[in-house]
């Protein structure tokens, strides 16, 4: 008889490979199940990767085939309970390899085997030579005059000046400062009352409280400026009262620093932040004061869904409907239906807050799955913004903005108040045209024979990008073609508007606020700081359109809207309209009426009527039927199959093969098709949609077909992705 193998560790490891890996533990340590969730560092052909053990049992090979564990990273487990469960769901609901989901979940100083940090609370304060110094100005003088003879916080010196870490390093190698730990609930400010809730905040409020102990989805349904954020703080604070954790998700790093601020100051405890412009070693630590209970409040962007909550009490998704919570690479999740999955495992209630709710939200709130709370009018003094729809056909344009427009924004600043010019699209103009023979700047990457990609013009006209590879070049001196020297910028982008109003109106600030005068950390918050309530004009993209508060904003403008009117995307009205909703809303929240400007080629067109009419309720009614009668989301189940190669063939034969797998199952098929973009970056792009009237259906389809495409020869030659439930078909 022979002797049964010893038991061995099933480990996910951060690869492409829809399978797990048996590993011998270490030498004096036995396979027991206290190592699930783990990290590990293993070999793996000729390199060394770290996984998380998800089990233990006997092997599957001989003995002698299995390698040994290098090293245990961690003695107890670093992923558990509900959170370890969960992630095992999404693996199973995305058809993603465990492992790669696994590394998704943690900071990058975790996923590379960095041992979880400290998060003790740290201060500075001066020494006793440092009290006595005399100073020369400068960075450590103006921090030794914050410091005085205090302790003060890291946190408070964080949001003090940019910059003060160095000069805190300074003053301690000349042994004139220190660093101290202080204790973490004298680093928040004494909590400041709100205003009183009217009396739609205060039944949402009491609606929230009546499910405080259990699971249940609240679709917070309020205009723009009614005041949900006061509805959040008060559920918060109830949460915070019962000694449990609130996450707070927000859709874009711009609105962190507000909602930080806001949330500070009401609630009386620190607040953890957790977005991509932090650092890592700030990412970890975040992740290890969650894990440790120690963080009550976080607010974070889309990766914060995955932070582990052991004390959890409440979840609230802000601008739920916003396309900022689909991750659209790597791994393709949808933060907000996560966080549907997570609440509802953890026992606790989910408030999903928009003034322009998704179809699928409002869809699950008319089956009664979700509890439908309605803000209905600004809170306050805040009046509704009068909208006018500019018809500019046949009418003279200055960098797309009509003679009538400028005279509006004119007639805005004599008044002391802000105009907001919103256009979404970054840049100087969409194309570079010689005038003499028709030439476009095209990128070579991701242009095909068939159809040209334009490089998007920059920097005034000197330079061209690509914005979907993301290569640059100078722009030409003359055509490339006929050597001619008419090249002309067409249309108009978000610098070239900058510029038109800078010298139309040079007495005031024109600020531009896009991907490109926001990369630096915190950089809109600093630029809208800069701005403050003096007369001015914004320029921006959709990055203004979300949340922020400008009280002397009183003329919102929106040009650039028609291209939307007409997208081959079933979802292109939804995102408009919502997009319109929310940029229309930044207009008179306070005190100061406001009005919205709606600058367009097809004042006509039933979109603008509807909205115009009925405002968001009815064109999301009237969208609900035109989408069941379509059997499009959300009365149908999608997956998007993505091929890409260098040859197209390839990408083709793939995609047939894989919608040969599907033979048999209760789904629709369509394709293989070129992708919208059919070229990015030198790859030929083709998709698969795959359509079923239920979950299940499709599910089960998938499930079967995706293991497949793993071993298929046809995927070697090319790169391939599944998105389930894809909110965007590039």
């Amino acid at each position: 008889m022979s002797t049964p193998s010893p038991p061995v560790w099933t480990v996910a490891l951060p690869v492409p490979l829809p399978r797990r890996f048996d590993y011998r533990p270490p030498d004096g340590e036995e396979a027991g199940v206290d190592a699930i969730g783990c990290r590990v560092r293993v070999p793996f052909g000729r390199r060394e990767l770290v996984g998380l053990v998800v089990g233990s049992g006997a092997p599957e090979l001989a003995p002698d085939a299995i390698k040994p564990v290098i090293a245990r990273l961690d003695e107890t487990p670093l992923l558990r309970g509900e959170l370890l469960e969960s992630l095992h769901w999404l693996a199973r609901y995305l058809h993603a390899p465990l492992g790669e989901v696994l590394a998704t979940a943690l900071p990058t100083l975790l996923r590379h085997g960095e041992p979880v940090p400290d998060t003790r609370a740290f201060g500075w304060r001066l020494t006793a030579t440092g009290r006595e110094a005399r100073w020369r100005p400068g960075r450590p003088q103006r921090l030794a005059a914050r410091l005085g003879a205090d302790t003060v916080a890291e946190t408070e010196l964080d949001a003090w000046m940019d910059g003060w870490r160095d000069a805190a390093r300074t003053l301690a190698g000349r042994e004139l400062a220190e660093r101290v730990e202080v204790d973490a609930s004298d680093t928040a400010p004494l909590p400041l009352p709100g205003p009183e809730l009217h009396d739609e905040q205060q039944a949402a409020v009491d609606a929230v409280l009546e499910v405080r102990d259990r699971f249940a989805t609240l679709l917070l349904d309020g205009v723009t400026g009614s005041g949900k954020t006061e509805v959040y703080l008060a559920a918060i604070a109830d949460c915070l009262a019962r000694g449990r954790q609130a996450l707070v998700l927000v859709p874009e790093i711009g609105l962190t620093p507000q909602t930080l601020a806001r949330f500070r100051a009401r609630l009386g405890v620190p607040v953890h932040v957790l977005h991509s412009g932090l650092s890592d070693g700030e990412r970890a630590r975040t992740w290890a004061a969650c894990a440790r209970g120690e963080a009550r409040v976080i607010v974070g962007t889309r990766s914060a869904v995955f932070l582990p909550l052991p004390q959890a009490g409440l979840v609230v998704v802000d601008e739920e409907h916003d396309g900022s919570y689909k991750q659209l690479d790597g791994l393709r999740y949808h933060a907000r239906d996560f966080a549907l999955v997570r609440a509802k495992a953890l026992g606790v209630p989910v408030v999903l807050g928009s003034a322009t709710p998704s179809l699928e939200s409002l869809h699950n709130a008319q089956l009664g799955r979700y509890a439908h709370l309605r803000l209905s009018h600004r809170a306050g003094a805040a009046r509704t913004p009068r909208v006018r729809v500019l018809d500019i056909r046949k009418r003279a344009l200055h960098a797309g903005l009509s003679n009538e427009l400028l005279d509006a924004i004119d007639a805005t600043l004599q008044a002391e108040g802000q105009a907001l010019v919103f256009k979404n699209r970054r840049g100087y103009a969409p194309v570079l045209l010689c005038h003499d023979c028709g030439w476009t700047a095209d990128c070579a990457r991701c242009s095909t024979p068939e159809r040209g990609s334009p490089m998007t013009v920059h920097a005034h006209g000197r330079r061209l990008q690509c914005h979907h590879c993301g290569v640059r070049r100078p722009a030409p001196p003359a055509c490339p073609d006929c050597g001619g020297l008419a090249l002309q910028p067409q249309g108009a982008g978000t610098e070239r508007i900058e510029e038109l109003l800078t010298e139309r109106f040079p007495e005031v600030p024109v600020l531009r606020i896009d991907r490109g005068t926001t990369q630096r950390r915190d950089a809109l918050e600093h630029h809208l700081a800069k701005f403050g309530d003096a007369p001015g004009v914004l320029v921006g993209t959709q990055m203004l359109a979300k949340g922020h508060d400008l009280p002397n904003l009183t003329l919102v403008a929106v040009v650039g809207i028609d291209e939307g009117l007409f997208s081959a995307d079933f979802r292109a009205p939804e995102k408009l309209a919502q997009l319109l909703i929310q940029v229309a809303g930044r207009a008179g929240r306070a005190r100061r009426p406001g009005e919205v400007v709606l600058q367009t080629h097809h004042p006509g067109h039933p979109l603008l009527h509807v909205l115009l009419e009925g405002g968001y309720p009815a064109f999301a009614q009237a969208e609900l039927v035109q989408r069941e009668a379509a059997g499009f989301p959300p009365f149908a189940r999608l997956a998007l199959l993505r091929a890409e190669a260098q040859r197209i063939e390839h990408a083709d034969a793939f995609l047939r093969v894989a919608s040969g797998l599907l033979d048999g199952f209760d789904v629709q098929r369509f394709g293989p098709l070129p992708a919208p973009l059919p070229r990015r970056a030198g790859y030929q792009r083709l998709q698969l949609l795959v359509s079923a009237a239920d979950r299940p259906a499709l599910h089960a389809a998938l499930a079967f077909a995706v293991p497949a495409l793993y071993d298929a020869p046809e995927a070697r030659r090319v790169r391939w992705s599944l998105d389930v439930d894809p909110v965007d078909l590039y």
